[in-house]
Order: C-alpha cells, then sequence, then structure tokens
C-alpha cells in the first residue's frame, strides 16, 4: 500500500491536503497517483490569486503515460504554487508529499465545512482498494 499521511485529508479524485494556517490549505496528489501514472514530466499549476471552486479543474499533470487533471478540493484563492515544479516535475514522483505539493489555497468561508467532504487516511485506503 502507497503512503498516506495520517494527519492529510484526502479527495476521491486523489488529491491530499495538509491545513497550513487559520484558513490555509497545501494540495498535492497523493503517492498513489503518482504512482498509477507513473513518470512525471510536466506539471501546470493556476496563477497566483486566480480564484477556484471545490471539484473544478485548476490544472493539468502529464506523465509518460497520460495528462490527467488536477482537481482543487476546495473553494477558494490560490495563495502559493510549487515553482520548483517547473524544472523538476520529478518531484511529485520523489517526494509526493513534502517537495512535491502543488498549490497553496485561501479557503473561502469556513474551513472546517470545506474540509468535511474529504476522506481520513483510512477512508481513502479503503477507496484506493475498491
Amino acid at each position: 500500500m502507497s503512503e498516506l499521511k495520517s494527519d492529510f485529508l484526502y479527495s476521491e479524485e486523489h488529491e491530499w491536503v495538509q491545513t497550513v494556517g487559520e484558513d490555509t490549505v497545501r494540495i498535492g496528489i497523493t503517492e498513489f497517483a503518482q504512482h498509477q501514472l507513473g513518470d512525471i514530466v510536466f506539471v501546470e499549476l493556476p496563477d497566483l490569486e486566480s480564484d477556484v471552486k471545490a471539484e473544478d479543474s485548476i490544472g493539468t499533470i502529464e506523465s509518460v503515460k497520460t495528462v490527467s487533471d488536477l482537481f482543487s478540493p476546495v473553494s477558494g484563492s490560490i495563495i502559493a504554487v510549487n515553482e520548483a515544479l517547473q524544472d523538476a516535475p520529478e518531484l511529485v514522483n520523489s517526494s509526493p508529499y513534502e517537495e512535491g505539493w502543488m498549490i497553496e489555497i485561501r479557503v473561502e468561508g469556513d474551513l472546517t465545512a470545506a474540509l468535511s467532504k474529504l476522506m481520513n487516511a483510512d477512508a481513502y485506503r479503503k477507496h484506493t482498494e475498491e
């Protein structure tokens, strides 16, 4: 089984969400997702200060196998993008939960409510086994 962080939350589309501030989350794709994609060769991320809606496509991840959409698990405004992925997209493969993070979003509205639709690690593990 792929590594999961017990203090992160997870979407059905295989994004992880880490709370990094009182109204801010960091987002990336799970180890399971990067393994399914294979070697990642390009990551397209949204512009800073873009407004995003939960479940909308906000970028793409290109691997040697396919191109996959990156979905926003929450609504809000992009406040940071991982610029390192422009020159080193393989960080998503080698370090999906640390150096391979993708964006940070200032969540619109109540953070707890915004995160309530996401899965904990155990629920996500069951989701990937189905």
